[in-house]
């Protein structure tokens, strides 16, 4: 019993201090929110095509250079 009741007390401390640390987040407003999104997926969008070329091009360059 006695286990049992120190766990059950390491699980309730846990999740008020669990709550107590969320409380202290500073949330960012909607449009932050938005507007960091917006930057993750143009990111996101710029480097995939990037990588993309990169790839094709390598890709063109070791073909022409294993057709030889």
């Amino acid at each position: 019993m006695v286990k049992e009741a120190a766990k059950e007390n390491r699980l309730v401390q846990y999740l008020r201090e669990t709550r107590a640390e969320l409380r202290k987040v500073v949330w960012p407003t909607r449009q932050e929110a938005i507007n960091l999104t917006i930057i993750v997926v143009s990111t996101i969008v710029v480097m995939s095509i990037f990588f993309g070329a990169i790839d094709y091009l390598l890709t063109a360059l070791f073909r022409l250079l294993i057709v030889r």
